[in-house]
């Protein structure tokens, strides 16, 4: 079971629809497109809660080097790029997202970026292949 447990700060747009994708470290299990994903905040806490629950419509590989080099499926994006990743995962400037994932998981960082919104995902496989 993909459970995904969400700070504070994205619990809200995640359940309101609002922040259509996620970026998570590398697991023993990879995510595939087609898994259901259980949204939670408070995951293991006595204030745990269900957020949503919906399909992973795509999967990309992801790493972030540094504030100008970041890769989806070993694609460099461009700065444009960038920026709109960093709105969709819910930041409202690239720095912002840039400092949470430097202080949060240090540079280089490889993980998955997993989308569940059909337009976005439909977008990023047109940019950046299957996964």
């Amino acid at each position: 079971m993909p459970a995904l447990n969400y700070m504070k700060q994205f619990a809200e747009p995640v359940e309101k629809l609002q922040k259509p994708c996620t970026i998570r470290a590398i697991r023993k299990r990879p995510f595939k497109e087609g898994d259901t994903l259980y949204h939670y905040t408070g995951l293991r806490s006595a204030k745990c809660r269900k957020l949503l629950e919906n399909k992973a419509l795509a999967v990309f590989d992801i790493t972030i080097e540094s504030e100008d080099r970041v890769y989806i499926n070993r694609n460099l994006l461009k700065p444009e790029n960038i920026r709109e990743l960093a709105n969709i995962d819910g930041f409202k400037e690239t720095p912002e997202f840039m400092d949470f994932f430097r202080n949060t998981h240090g540079f280089p960082f490889t993980g998955q970026l997993i989308m569940w919104n059909e337009v976005y995902a439909m977008g990023f496989k047109k940019l950046f292949g299957n996964g």
